[in-house]
């Protein structure tokens, strides 16, 4: 066994002030690689999250545009068509303003359906069908 003394080099590398720092350098190269393993592992699940909610909501919301769109044509020619039919029969002025009303409500929402105001859309399909609703119920 060899003892050392104060002036021994090897005091210096291993137990001055360059000891601390490369251990504290040594724990912070791990907490920062600890720190960007899970910064990268949490955006992978954040990037695979949002890549499956984007497919699937940009899948929906064509899907829903086109509901809507499709739905209130429909139901805006199908007002329409009642209207001219309770026109020309003997059934009061109010039953076929009715019908047009609900129409052009219902017209109006496969416009705001095909700009992507869907829930507005539904909101007017509704409101539409109510009034051509009422109007037939007064006949």
């Amino acid at each position: 066994m060899r003892a050392r003394t104060d002036s021994d080099p090897q005091d210096d590398i291993h137990d001055g002030p360059q000891a601390g720092t490369t251990a504290t350098t040594e724990a912070a190269d791990a907490a920062e690689h600890a720190d960007t393993a899970a910064d990268t592992a949490a955006d992978t699940a954040a990037d695979t999250a949002d890549g499956a909610d984007e497919e699937h909501g940009v899948e929906d919301a064509r899907r829903a545009r086109w509901t809507a769109i499709g739905t209130g044509a429909l139901l805006t020619l199908a007002g329409l068509a009642a209207s001219l039919l309770r026109l020309t029969g003997s059934a009061p002025a109010f039953v076929p303003a009715a019908y047009a009303l609900g129409a052009a409500v219902c017209g109006l929402a496969a416009l705001l359906g095909s700009r992507g105001r869907t829930r507005r859309a539904l909101w007017l399909l509704i409101a539409g069908v109510m009034v051509m609703a009422i109007g037939d119920q007064a006949d």
